[in-house]
């Protein structure tokens, strides 16, 4: 069962070979630097610090483990910050492709975006891969708060007309979410919650249920 309360950090990885082994669920975590991706991890577990959240986007340069026991949250480098250099972006790269290509028992993936404004081009080409590879995943857009009721429906529209299929129909799931007023916090806990319960029940399955 999993338990948000027993969150604790476990191990920081920035190289392949220093990954723990993949014996729980692991939810990941993926989005642009400064996207808030820290701030929501520390939200969902009710915890004011467990993730660190840098005062330099683009500084953290490792893939981060937080184990809550009937899981674990897997937080990887923030991708799009100009000021870091080539090397290092090509490092981060292959550190997060190599992560994601090494057979993990990864059972969701949440992609996070800032609700006020459109997908960066990194943000797209990352959820065209979801796409493509099959993995599971969602959409949380951060930062809700910042907006009014106008603005809010103008973006939730722009997202879904971005994400709609030959027919016209949507096909992703983007929840709004805020650190600040706690919207969203439920309904990802929600998810996390039902993954952990189906690895529990032994099916050896993505738990897709329907939130998908």
């Amino acid at each position: 069962m999993v338990k948000f309360e027993a969150a604790a950090f476990e191990f920081a990885a920035g190289k392949l070979n220093q990954l723990p082994p993949s014996d729980v669920p692991e939810i990941v975590f993926s989005g642009k630097s400064n996207v808030g991706k820290s701030s929501l991890i520390n939200k969902i577990l009710n915890r004011k610090a467990l993730a660190r959240v840098s005062a330099t986007p683009g500084k953290t340069g490792t893939i981060n483990f937080y184990n809550i026991q009937g899981a674990r949250l897997v937080d990887l480098p923030g991708y799009g910050y100009a000021k870091v250099s080539q090397s290092e972006k090509l490092r981060w790269a292959n550190l997060v492709e190599g992560y994601l290509a090494s057979d993990r028992n990864i059972q969701c993936i949440v992609q996070i975006v800032d609700i006020r404004h459109k997908p960066t081009e990194n943000d797209l080409h990352m959820i065209e891969f979801l796409m493509n590879t099959g993995f599971p995943f969602l959409v949380v857009a951060t930062k809700s708060d910042k907006l009014n009721k106008t603005q809010r429906e103008k973006q939730l529209a722009m997202f879904e007309e971005l994400f709609q299929d030959e027919d016209g129909e949507s096909v992703l799931q983007v929840i709004p979410f805020s650190s600040m007023n706690g919207e969203g916090v439920e309904t990802v806990k929600q998810i996390i919650t039902e993954i952990g319960d189906a690895y529990d029940q032994a099916t050896g399955e993505s738990a897709v249920g329907s939130w998908t």
